[in-house]
């Protein structure tokens, strides 16, 4: 355990009240952004499935509210860290935030790429359908990973932060599979032309669950101090 974790004198409840205050609405202001992140992967999704392009217009014009979201955090805790010396503990959070953010906002990038990518892949049914249900799993698995890493971060639970490396495995070996399935798929032109479209929508998926896995590093970070990428054995 970090030193002023062993001194609740030393720690940020000593530090002026608004600036508690605005901490804690920095970071209400990040878990609030994985909510955005979660809205936008289940609108990308529901156009991959549905092959709806407006819908999907829509998830790639919305990126800008996370990115919004990511300007205003990121300025917030400069601002803070210019306004009042820092306790190693708070000093902590506010580098977690700083990282956090810049995550969520990759993960709004990657749903709007998902999104820009259905009128691409066509307009009629989907071509391979065990291709399909994999996209699909994928992004049940990735979507409870963003959950899972919001409520780890929000909770300091460290043990729930660690389990997201388990869940991270199901992707990348579902991402995997579907590069490969994609290669296999057969000789038709059009149908291996879909297939990679959908590979990229599985490295989509892939990259905002590793930024999952970033988030719930940095939860670990807040609690005990130490900065350690996890392991895929933990």
């Amino acid at each position: 355990m970090a030193e002023t974790d062993k001194h609740p004198a030393a720690r940020g409840a000593r530090q002026p009240a608004w600036f508690r205050e605005e901490l804690n609405r920095l970071e209400d202001q990040v878990m609030g952004g994985l909510d955005l992140v979660t809205s936008q992967l289940d609108r990308a999704l529901e156009a991959l499935g549905y092959q709806d392009v407006e819908l999907a217009a829509m998830v790639a014009a919305d990126d800008h509210r996370i990115d919004g979201r990511f300007v205003e955090v990121h300025q917030g805790v400069l601002s803070l860290l210019g306004r009042q010396p820092l306790f190693l503990d708070d000093l902590r959070l506010a580098a977690a935030l700083l990282h956090s953010i810049r995550c969520i906002e990759r993960m709004g990038d990657q749903c709007a790429n998902m999104a820009k990518l259905v009128p691409l892949s066509g307009y009629e049914s989907p071509k391979d359908q065990t291709i399909l249900a994999w996209i699909e799993r994928m992004g049940v698995v990735v979507r409870e990973e963003v959950l899972q890493a919001r409520e780890a971060f929000h909770t300091r639970h460290v043990a729930l932060a660690r389990d997201l490396v388990r869940q991270d495995k199901e992707v990348n070996k579902l991402n995997r599979d579907i590069f490969q399935r994609a290669v296999d798929v057969g000789d038709d032109p059009e149908v291996r032309e879909w297939a990679m479209f959908m590979v990229l929508v599985a490295r989509c998926l892939e990259r905002i669950g590793d930024n999952t896995v970033d988030i719930a590093e940095q939860t670990v970070f807040v609690v005990t101090g130490l900065y350690r990428q996890f392991a895929q054995g933990e």
